[in-house]
């Protein structure tokens, strides 16, 4: 993927520190170290934690108390860019990063559950590392009648992102269905998965703010690095 449509640094501290704090890895209450410390131990300026630290502050997640410090909050329900994304490292939390492999448009695959208005799609097919694992394959399906084509330069790590910014459109509901599932042979070398192997496997299928199912996808995961995390409250 080109590093322009990564995320800007500080958003991926943010997310790093929203999934941590959902993974329960930074406890609610918990007292964050002072930020040129915490600054010097991610390798990033004062200012980008500062920054990142403002988007949790705004997001209800952290007190900032003059003259104390830095304390988590713990929101009852999940935030953040990566809210739908429920795959985390073994020990909790990692931050979610994407390698585009393939986007062309075609006509929908026989099986696929009912979504979208037309007999084609674009499909995505992308590496995703979580705190930098390459253990999950995706292969996303979006109807044709969202958008002619897709502009891969400007597809950042979070589609739902993208969906939102570049097409207006907003994933507001997903169901998702666990199982286990071959390894496609598309996947890349890359991958801690190999072709054929049975990795943990989920379908989901994603309505947007009208109810409407406009994607479909398809990801297979390496529970040796990783697990599917869903959390009641």
């Amino acid at each position: 993927m080109p590093d322009e449509t990564a995320l800007p640094r500080y958003l991926q501290v943010a997310e790093t520190l929203i999934r941590d704090i959902a993974a329960g890895r930074l406890a609610d209450g918990a007292r964050l170290p002072p930020e040129r410390d915490m600054a010097a131990a991610m390798d990033i300026s004062v200012g980008t934690l500062r920054k990142a630290l403002a988007r949790l502050q705004e997001a209800g997640l952290l007190d900032r108390v003059q003259g104390s410090g830095n304390y988590v909050r713990r929101a009852p329900q999940e935030l953040g860019i990566y809210a739908f994304f429920r795959i985390e490292r073994i020990d909790g939390g990692g931050l979610p990063t994407a390698e585009l492999i393939s986007v062309d448009r075609r006509a929908k695959d026989t099986g696929m559950p009912d979504f979208g208005t037309s007999d084609a799609a674009h499909r995505i097919r992308r590496l995703r590392r979580v705190g930098g694992i390459p253990a999950v394959l995706e292969e996303i399906w979006l109807d044709g009648d969202v958008t002619p084509e897709l502009d891969r330069s400007e597809m950042s790590e979070s589609l739902y992102l993208y969906y939102r910014d570049a097409l207006g459109l907003v994933i507001t509901r997903a169901e998702d269905r666990v199982g286990v599932g071959a390894v496609p042979a598309w996947v890349v070398p890359e991958a801690t998965l190999d072709p054929g192997s049975i990795a943990g496997f989920i379908e989901r299928v994603s309505q947007d703010a009208g109810g409407a199912a406009v994607e479909y996808s398809r990801t297979w995961f390496d529970s040796r690095h990783v697990r599917y995390v869903a959390r009641l409250r």
